[in-house]
């Protein structure tokens, strides 16, 4: 078997830096598997757009003809799957698309990959890995002095998009006790970085504060998420592919728990000082707070210790480090942030806070 691997949803945030630092760390071909959805984008991929490591394919992993095509012309040593569709807000729009994706999708990516795996002759078996990529989210809300998530925290997903991650979670556990297929399973936290579609928290307060627009917080702006900066997020998903026990499931968190208020104003902070408003006002008289979103979970905190003890893994970046890289990428960028938030992104944008009570768009 060669180290070739099939990455599923390798256009979007996490997938893209996840393909470009394989790539650049020449660990192997990258089969790069996205339907291109509003959140997946080539421009991701444009450091590898014409490097022969990196093949792009425009499809579907429920489109079962086209994953045993691929899976049996290129013969993966291993298939990572960040194929969802994963915010939110837009979970509790329209939950449709998200049980077809993250359920019904995972459904039949997993099948595709069994009976390629069963076709396998016994050494490749058993190196070949599935490592299924997930959330926090699933294991629902933490009080304020509540213990972090570990890996045995039971399951109490809030929202659709939550529950359609939760029930791909299941399914990834249930292929292996059942079939032995040899998987993996990482539930992260927050993640934060370059390539982040603008509708999630950081990117979108960026966005708006350089357009001169609102800054919305939900509620209070006292909801708590532990960040990880994407890149250390991505070399905690090559050392559980690399070393990870089959079956078992990974946390992987950055130990920076920050209310999303703190995270606006800090933002803010660090746009005062590179790129200042014209009038020499703080970009903090851009924050505005909005209605709350529906069942919003108050705290996620994620325990790493045990991919820390078992593989040697912790996060390189401080929420300082990393958040100010990120400011310096989308200020270095903004080509890019103009093109991923024209047409159907100022749309969904106009719709969702104007539910709120505030014009955004």
């Amino acid at each position: 078997m060669n180290n070739t691997i099939i990455v599923t949803g390798g256009a979007g945030f996490i997938g893209a830096n996840f393909v470009l630092a394989w790539v650049k760390l020449g660990l192997g071909t990258v089969v790069n598997l996205d339907k291109l959805t509003y959140a997946g984008n080539l421009e991701n991929l444009q450091e590898v757009q014409h490097n022969p490591q990196h093949i792009f394919v425009h499809g579907d992993i429920a489109d079962k003809a086209l994953m045993a095509n691929l899976l049996a012309e290129y013969r993966p040593c291993a298939v990572v799957n960040f194929a969802a569709e994963s915010h939110v807000d837009r979970s509790i729009h329209g939950p449709e698309d998200f049980i077809q994706t993250n359920v019904v999708g995972t459904f039949h990516l997993l099948e595709s990959v069994r009976a390629y795996w069963n076709g396998l002759g016994a050494e490749e078996k058993s190196v070949f890995r599935f490592l299924h990529v997930s959330t926090d989210e699933v294991y629902g809300s933490l009080g304020k002095d509540d213990a972090p998530f570990t890996e045995h925290h039971p399951y109490a997903p809030n929202s659709p998009y939550s529950a359609s991650k939760a029930a791909s979670d299941h399914l990834v556990r249930a292929y292996h006790h059942t079939y032995k297929l040899p998987t993996l399973t990482t539930n992260c936290s927050n993640n934060y970085g370059p390539h982040h579609f603008p509708e999630k928290l950081i990117p979108l307060i960026i966005h708006n504060a350089l357009k001169g627009q609102p800054l919305p917080i939900y509620g209070n702006g006292q909801q708590i998420r532990d960040w990880l900066y994407v890149e250390d997020h991505c070399a905690a998903i090559r050392r559980v592919l690399a070393d990870g026990r089959p079956g078992e499931v990974y946390n992987i968190g950055g130990w920076n728990e920050k209310p999303n208020l703190e995270v606006v104003k800090t933002l803010c902070r660090i746009l005062d000082a590179k790129q200042p408003r014209k009038d020499g006002q703080s970009y903090v008289n851009q924050i505005t707070f909005v209605t709350d979103r529906p069942g919003h979970d108050q705290r996620y905190a994620i325990d790493a210790s045990k991919l820390a003890n078992e593989l040697g893994w912790r996060p390189q970046e401080t929420f300082e480090t990393g958040i100010e890289k990120t400011v310096d990428w989308y200020l270095a960028h903004q080509n890019w942030v103009d093109n991923v938030t024209s047409g159907e992104y100022r749309n969904w944008v106009a719709t969702h806070y104007t539910e709120r009570g505030e014009e955004l768009a």
